[in-house]
């Protein structure tokens, strides 16, 4: 019945990600979305082939909770890796390599703070409120392109201890961002100050992951730094899906030392409730002993509530693979 599960959930996300990479494909737009098609004529449909493939196979071993916390992070770095490789090439060899041509800075908190500055949309933006509305929480521990960085570098240590007064420096910085964002704008700061300030607080926030991340064994970087997590946080939910607590728990708290998001405290777990800060990342459920930790999506079944959600997460995680530039 588990290889069943995990065939049929394989199949379905390659079929759903061949599909919507398909209908990109036969877009005719002047610089295809498709990276591989600007190069070699057709060779976009090769890249949905591969792309397909390689969803499927995520999709196949996370089926497994015991495989979740290795193939979502092995998964987000190759996602990092290709979308700061795009980003180097089209700076350094050829602007064919970014999405539309003009280069944007690759910084979370762009995301948030730039369409406030410029007045208007983007693509990133567009894609971050998709996330949102489809999978939750889930671009803070699947999508976002620092957040992979933030989480390879806090896994490399055990967890020392939760940081205190975080969710005061938390919401301090996304309020500042906000309002800063917006006072640009209003009495018109050109882009040069406000270019060198957003690459200031990208390399804190740099600072942030390779210092205290690494020290703590903690994702500080998205928990407690970044604007955009805080901004996820908020809007998550609209989104149905829940992480749940039952009352099984005995308080052992094994996925205490598991959660990098803080979200499994002591106190979370008394209340049966997880922190705001939680992802949805699923790592902690392979470590609970009593399968007191579960997924929820309305009255479904929590392992039939988990499997729509790693189809859903891990469909647009190679969507984005594919298509999401700078």
């Amino acid at each position: 019945m588990e290889k069943r599960n995990n065939w049929l959930l394989s199949i379905s996300i390659f079929l759903f990600v061949a599909l919507m990479l398909s209908v990109v494909q036969t877009l005719n737009t002047a610089r295809p979305l498709l990276l591989l098609e600007r190069f070699v004529k057709h060779g976009g449909w090769v890249e949905v082939l591969v792309i397909a493939l390689y969803a499927a196979f995520l999709g196949y071993k996370m089926t497994d909770p015991a495989c979740v916390p290795k193939f979502r992070k092995l998964s987000w770095i190759v996602f990092s890796i290709v979308f700061f490789s795009q980003f180097i090439l089209g700076v350094t060899v050829d602007t064919i390599f970014l999405m539309t041509g003009k280069l944007h800075l690759p910084i979370p908190m762009m995301v948030l703070a730039g369409p406030i500055y410029r007045g208007q949309l983007s693509i990133m933006p567009i894609l971050f409120l998709s996330t949102i509305i489809l999978t939750g929480p889930a671009w803070c521990s699947h999508y976002c392109y620092f957040g992979a960085i933030d989480s390879w570098v806090s896994g490399r240590r055990k967890k020392k201890f939760f940081i205190k007064n975080g969710s005061a420096f938390k919401w301090t910085t996304f309020i500042v961002v906000i309002f800063f964002a917006w006072f640009f704008r209003m009495v018109g700061v050109g882009h040069f100050i406000t270019t060198l300030l957003a690459i200031l607080f990208g390399l804190l926030g740099v600072g942030v992951i390779f210092f205290l991340s690494n020290r703590y064994g903690t994702m500080i970087h998205c928990t407690y730094y970044c604007p955009l997590g805080s901004l996820v946080n908020l809007i998550k939910w609209i989104n149905p899906f829940r992480l749940t607590i039952v009352d099984s728990c005995t308080l052992c708290m094994r996925c205490t030392s598991i959660c990098k998001y803080d979200a499994l405290k002591l106190e979370n777990l008394k209340s049966r409730n997880p922190g705001i800060s939680c992802t949805l990342c699923g790592d902690c459920i392979h470590s609970c002993h009593h399968q007191s930790l579960r997924y929820k999506l309305f009255s479904l079944s929590s392992n039939t509530s988990r499997s729509i959600y790693l189809f859903l997460t891990i469909s647009l995680h190679a969507i984005f693979l594919a298509i999401a530039r700078i």
